[in-house]
């Protein structure tokens, strides 16, 4: 059913039809009834077009993803997948737009193509030029994670260095003594992550609190690295018998490494760290974590957003997020014998 068919059943023309939906000129009373009447009838909706040029709004917003060559986490699945969920409640769609590398001109046409009213950039880093780019853009945008000065933005975040100081307490009232942080990809870290800083400040800072002993490396975010990365802090740190960590893709394959050194979880050794919570409670055993709220997360980014654009002048919003840790299957005191 089309804008011709419905101007056809109510004798008018389809101008006619169009500023009965659009607002854009006056049409009589009688006239719009008998339109809205025959739209009832045949169950028709104007397309998304139409109510952009009512609205002024194009009723999509774009949805700003690490590239699409990189294996996102279970944990970025999550906030993607939230993002879509909220803004599909809304009424709004979504464009998936990825960014860094080759991929800044896929960005920059969401932020002047004026396909979108209103933008959420994931996985944001200390000192972030995406960012900086939408704040001289004008465009309205919210952040999940935020920058090193995020007080001119809106935005959303797990607060990192809260929650793995607090795996740190945790595993130091268990009698452990030497542990270690396993942090993000090195690419990652050295580009400013936010997550991977503020999680490498939250363990030195627990760590100098407890009189502990703290190795702190980075790993890849798969099964495959963090098996590696497991082996080479067992062969050059034999006194470990903790880790803590926000790389929640590499824990599958710590777990690996540890079995092939003939270690139990957690009778031998502790894991402890901030994840997905289906994903944590997924594994074998299940993760001690802190599990990162992303529905909720992912929603918030949206009402945030919504605001904005409704109005641009709103004051900016922050939400931190610091659940409590989950005890399950990883942890344990430590072992006397090490």
């Amino acid at each position: 059913m089309n804008i011709g068919e419905i101007a056809r059943r109510a004798g008018v023309s389809r101008s006619t039809v169009s500023y009965a939906l659009t607002g854009r000129r006056p049409v009589s009373e009688a006239t719009r009834r008998r339109i809205q009447a025959i739209i009832d009838e045949l169950g028709y909706r104007p397309n998304a077009a139409a109510r952009a040029l009512k609205e002024g709004r194009t009723r999509t917003i774009g949805l700003v993803v690490p590239p699409a060559g990189r294996r996102l986490t279970d944990l970025q699945l999550g906030f993607v997948a939230s993002v879509v969920d909220a803004a599909a409640r809304a009424d709004l769609d979504v464009l998936l737009s990825p960014s860094g590398g080759e991929h800044e001109r896929s960005f920059e046409r969401v932020v002047t193509g004026r396909r979108v009213d209103g933008v959420i950039v994931m996985e944001i880093r200390l000192e972030d030029d995406r960012v900086t780019r939408l704040r001289h853009g004008g465009l309205p945008f919210v952040g999940i994670g935020r920058t090193a000065d995020p007080g001119d933005m809106s935005w959303v975040d797990v607060d990192y260095d809260t929650l793995i100081a607090r795996c740190v307490h945790h595993l130091a009232d268990l009698g452990h003594r030497h542990v270690a942080l396993v942090n993000r990809n090195a690419d990652l870290v050295a580009a400013g992550y936010g997550p991977g800083h503020r999680a490498q400040e939250g363990f030195a800072r627990a760590v100098a609190e407890r009189g502990l002993h703290g190795t702190q490396v980075c790993c890849g975010d798969d099964a495959r690295s963090g098996q590696a990365c497991a082996g080479r802090l067992l062969a050059e740190r034999p006194e470990l018998t903790a880790i803590a960590t926000i790389n929640e893709a590499a824990v599958a394959g710590m777990y690996h490494a540890l079995s092939l050194a003939g270690l139990a979880v957690p009778g031998d050794f502790s894991i402890a760290g901030v994840a997905a919570r289906h994903w944590a409670e997924s594994l074998h055993p299940p993760l001690t974590a802190a599990d990162v709220p992303a529905d909720e997360l992912g929603a918030q980014a949206v009402e945030l957003l919504i605001q904005r654009i409704a109005d641009p002048a709103t004051p900016h919003r922050h939400l931190l997020v610091a659940p409590p840790i989950s005890l399950r299957g990883t942890t344990a005191p430590a072992p006397s014998r090490r």
